[in-house]
């Protein structure tokens, strides 16, 4: 536990992405099975304990110290593992501490009655553990422990890691460290389960790929370079396919062993939110779209489609007033054949085959009929209809290829209003407390840039409450500093 501590603090204080990719490409190298499995599972977002409550590890806290000091000091810190780790007691020194006491179930940390937990430990402790019993096992972690380890543990456990890390990037440390590409570790991701024995095994080179038979997996899907009008010079229209481009959120639908799925353009199993979705779906097939909102076959505003996304179980009336429906763009997979392979013009020929008739929550995206680049920009700066983008551009001979190959496919976006952005950045530091920058740039789009004619202002906090916003909005509060005030 000490060393997934140590890797979480230092993933937290490294702003690079490539230093975090570093970390991480270290501590798979590094660290045994299933220590590691459970920790990627952790950095992935694939790891819960349903019944660990935040307000489990508040009221452990309060048993411990005085609720009044606890309540000020969580209203100073602004994050409840931060101030616990904080101002949990420290245990008595143990007046002979063992000699290369190392870290293991029941091995004594130099404090009294206080061992230090492997991550394993926790991890299967809690996964069995009811509500009534979480409070006991987290006391003794929580006594072994020093201030980093009780912060990690208190973030494992509420799962609420923030530290700069998505999934995408874990998975491209995993894939940088095994020497594949990051798409093959997409295509086997959800066909395996923590701890992931399989997956290290593979990457080690000490067995073969994980097996996924006629599992619902992901496929990585193919994106979009974008396009200036000053490319089309060197493109022959002739060679491309074009297509609206929605205002939407871009999906995977897959139908395979008789299981269904629907993922997000980054791998997420999305259906929960879905059910209408995931009903319509026929059997045997793996198809790329567009999620929208329609209604009577006309695409609702954005904000519409916002109000269905990251609900685990929406009521009868969400799905009535904001119908959902998937504009089908591709089709990948038909049964036991992987079309990836085939020009997008077949693959498309192979989907119109398919699709037939109109069906439930599903509908065929047209293509648009063009016979040059001019009639094409007439067309795109026509298009006022409502969830238009813009137009997409395809080569009729281009394979279908994880990530964004350059050339085959193209973006051509219609230009935006002006607008204003605000950008805040908040880190935890070295011994004085966090501050806000926040970068207010009023802009304007010029020639498909986003020309700034706005100033930067700095905002000094002194609470996470200062600036207005939610604490849980807040990035992490700086625990030097703040620790002064919890203990």
């Amino acid at each position: 536990m000490n060393r997934f501590a140590e890797l979480l603090d230092a993933l937290l204080f490294t702003p690079s992405r490539n230093g975090k990719l570093r970390l991480m490409r270290e501590y798979f190298a590094t660290t045994p099975d299933p220590e590691r499995g459970w920790a990627l599972a952790a950095l992935t977002g694939e790891l819960g304990f349903a019944e660990a409550k935040p307000s489990q590890v508040r009221d452990l806290a309060m048993r411990r110290v005085d609720p009044e000091l606890f309540g000020w000091s969580l209203d100073f810190v602004g994050d409840l593992a931060e101030t616990v780790a904080l101002i949990w007691p420290e245990t008595s020194p143990h007046p002979n501490p063992p000699p290369h006491a190392g870290e293991g179930v029941g091995v004594s940390d130099g404090r009294v009655g206080a061992a230090v937990p492997t991550l394993n430990e926790i991890v299967e402790t809690l996964q069995t553990a009811t509500r009534a019993e979480v409070g006991s096992h987290l006391a003794p972690w929580l006594d072994g422990l020093d201030a980093t380890g009780r912060w990690a543990l208190l973030k494992l456990v509420t799962g609420a890691l923030r530290i700069g890390v998505s999934a995408r990037l874990a998975k491209m440390a995993l894939a940088e460290w095994g020497g594949v590409d990051i798409a093959r570790i997409e295509e086997v991701w959800h066909g395996i389960v923590p701890p992931y024995s399989a997956l290290f095994a593979w990457l080690e080179g000490r067995a073969e790929p994980p097996g996924i038979a006629d599992l619902p997996t992901f496929c990585p899907l193919m994106l979009a370079q974008a396009l200036e009008e000053g490319d089309l010079s060197g493109l022959d229209p002739r060679d491309y396919l074009a297509e609206w481009k929605w205002d939407g959120i871009r999906v995977q639908l897959v139908a395979r062993g008789g299981e269904v799925r629907l993922y997000s353009r980054s791998g997420d199993d999305i259906g929960g939110a879905f059910p209408d979705i995931i009903d319509a779906l026929p059997e045997a097939v793996t198809l790329d779209g567009e999620l929208l909102v329609l209604r009577d076959g006309a695409v609702a505003p954005f904000n519409d489609l916002q109000q269905r996304l990251n609900r685990k179980s929406p009521a009868p009336k969400m799905l009535r007033d904001y119908p959902a429906a998937v504009r089908l763009y591709d089709l990948l997979r038909l049964g036991d054949e992987d079309l990836r392979g085939l020009p997008f013009a077949e693959r498309r020929r192979r989907l119109e085959t398919w699709y037939g008739s109109p069906r439930p929550r599903l509908d065929l995206s047209p293509l648009i009929p063009f016979e040059s680049w001019e009639e094409l920009k007439a067309l795109r700066e026509g298009a006022r209809e409502r969830g238009i983008e813009g137009i997409m551009l395809k080569r009729a001979d281009s394979l279908y290829a994880a990530g964004r190959p350059k050339g085959p496919w193209f973006k051509w976006k219609r230009g935006a209003l002006t607008l204003d952005t605000v950008l805040m950045y908040a880190q935890r530091g070295h011994g004085k407390r966090s501050s806000f920058y926040s970068d207010y740039t009023f802009g304007a789009w010029h020639e498909g840039s986003l020309v700034p004619v706005g100033k930067r202002r700095r905002c000094s906090r002194n609470r996470t409450r200062n600036c207005g916003g939610s604490t849980n909005g807040c990035a992490i509060t700086r625990r030097t500093a703040s620790g002064r005030y919890a203990r």
